[in-house]
């Protein structure tokens, strides 16, 4: 996922934004209000969604974004931040806020780590993904000699996005800059 938005947004650091109940101008226009200026957006599958840079360099804004602030009650915000750290090459990081308040978060790094209102609220799809519980772990390399668990871990991040995008039924935005661009 990372990789798909970074080639899509040559030199640029993004997050991607997805918000139901809530119209897509009144996604940009609270991204706006967060200095945060849509570079893509856009309406499919009962979402609206936004591509915008995760920093605010003009204005020297580092800090992380209070989505809060963007979603009101009865909305909901659903948010890949792809490189929350690329200087110290840190993994994605997911948040889930509905009705204002941050239900669900958490970094691709560690699964076991979620935070937020509802902590639990995914777990049945990353149970039955394989991505925590017992059979998330891999343990060939007991019995297989020279078995390199990194191998198929590469995979990692696309299989969590994919099991958050099926979770909240999340639209495939065309994310290419020429077919975004206004």
């Amino acid at each position: 996922m990372s990789d798909l938005l970074h080639d899509a947004f040559p030199g640029h650091e993004v997050n991607l934004v997805f918000a139901r109940g809530l119209s897509l101008s009144a996604l940009t226009a609270g991204l706006r209000g967060l200095d945060r200026e849509p570079l893509a957006e856009g309406e499919a599958g009962g979402w609206a969604w936004a591509v915008h840079d995760m920093v605010n360099v003009e204005i020297e804004d580092w800090d992380d974004i209070d989505y809060r602030r963007v979603c009101p009650q009865g909305a909901e915000v659903v948010v890949f931040v792809t490189e929350p750290c690329s200087a110290k090459a840190h993994g994605p990081g997911f948040d889930y806020l509905r009705d204002g308040k941050w239900t669900l978060s958490f970094s691709f790094e560690d699964l076991t780590q979620r935070m937020g209102d509802n902590p639990d609220y995914m777990s049945q799809e990353l149970l039955a993904a394989k991505l925590i519980g017992p059979e998330s772990e891999c343990d060939k390399w007991e019995t297989e000699e020279g078995h390199d668990c990194c191998e198929h871990e590469e995979d990692r991040e696309e299989r969590i996005a994919r099991a958050i995008a099926q979770c909240f039924a999340l639209p495939s935005p065309p994310l290419a800059l020429a077919v975004t661009a206004k």
